[in-house]
């Protein structure tokens, strides 16, 4: 079972914070860093300083760390447009070496379109679907080959698809709850299905529609690396937990059934269930990015028991 670190910087964290967790998260034996793509807060709390832009934060991550992969989830497909998107992953992924993944969505947040003068078009899943033929097919292009795509929202003539990133194949991810559209996608493009904020019961009847949808397009369902993202707090004891969940203005027993919460030993457990439902990868949401104690309990008390 894989653990990686995921942050919501839009709640408030600056360059330096971010650096400090990705190296955190990389001296203390986890996985990867991922980010989520948004420019304005939710919910309580003022937000400061203000947002920081995902592949420009990547970027800088990208000269600064060894070894951990770096990506988000998920991109906002209404940010970029997908040849730019193409371009700019790559380049992140020369700057890693080889380190950098995907993830893509459709947008949903109106309000921080809104706020930033970004559109926020009605037909958002119809353009996710060409966004991720276009962004895999640039990729996918030879060099010396041009690629050409004409669809309903972009149109592209004789691109050279280039910059290549340094993977052969940047692993693409595609998540959500939705029982159809969703899965459609993901068997088609993704590397990794992503299944944020679910129980195990709704985990495995989504991982089970992907696995079908894959196959239907001439995939095997095992071709994909199928995870799950989830709230984290931990702590020694029962008066830790309570501090931690009170920092980030959440209640123990919902953080319980909603997340990861508890002693080492319950959030293993808690692991163990999603695992035996098919996930094989964790993003632990990380919402107190001042506490790197909590990170080191996490990676001596419960990755530890995972390896």
């Amino acid at each position: 079972m894989d653990l990686r670190i995921f942050t919501e910087p839009q709640q408030g964290a600056t360059y330096e914070t971010l650096l400090t967790v990705a190296k955190a998260t990389e001296d203390l034996g986890f996985d990867a860093f991922f980010r989520s793509d948004h420019y304005l807060k939710m919910g309580s709390g003022d937000g400061l300083p203000g947002p920081t832009d995902a592949w420009i934060t990547l970027a800088g991550l990208a000269r600064e760390t060894q070894r951990i992969r770096l990506g988000t989830l998920m991109t906002a497909g209404t940010f970029r447009l997908p040849g730019v998107l193409a371009i700019q992953v790559a380049q992140v992924d020369q700057m890693s070496g080889g380190r950098v993944e995907l993830g893509l969505g459709a947008g949903w947040f109106e309000e921080e379109h809104q706020a930033y003068g970004i559109p926020f078009p009605k037909e958002k899943f119809a353009r996710l679907e060409e966004q991720l033929a276009i962004v895999t097919g640039l990729w996918a292009t030879e060099v010396g080959e041009t690629f050409d795509f004409h669809g309903s929202y972009y149109d592209l003539t004789a691109s050279p698809a280039l910059p290549k990133p340094a993977q052969r194949r940047i692993p693409v991810l595609i998540g959500g709850h939705g029982a159809t559209r969703t899965p459609r996608l993901a068997g088609k493009y993704a590397d990794e299905f992503n299944m944020p904020f679910a129980s195990v019961e709704d985990s495995e009847r989504q991982f089970g529609r992907v696995r079908a949808a894959a196959e239907e397009t001439g995939r095997k369902g095992d071709d994909l690396v199928y995870s799950n993202a989830l709230v984290v707090c931990v702590g020694k004891d029962d008066q830790e937990v309570a501090r931690r969940a009170a920092a980030i203005g959440r209640e123990v027993d919902e953080l319980k059934i909603n997340g990861l919460a508890g002693s080492p030993d319950e959030v293993v457990e808690k692991i163990g269930r999603y695992q035996e439902a098919g996930s094989q990868r964790i993003y632990l949401q990380l919402l107190d990015l001042d506490d790197l104690d909590h990170l080191e309990l996490i990676s001596s008390q419960v990755q530890s028991q995972l390896s």
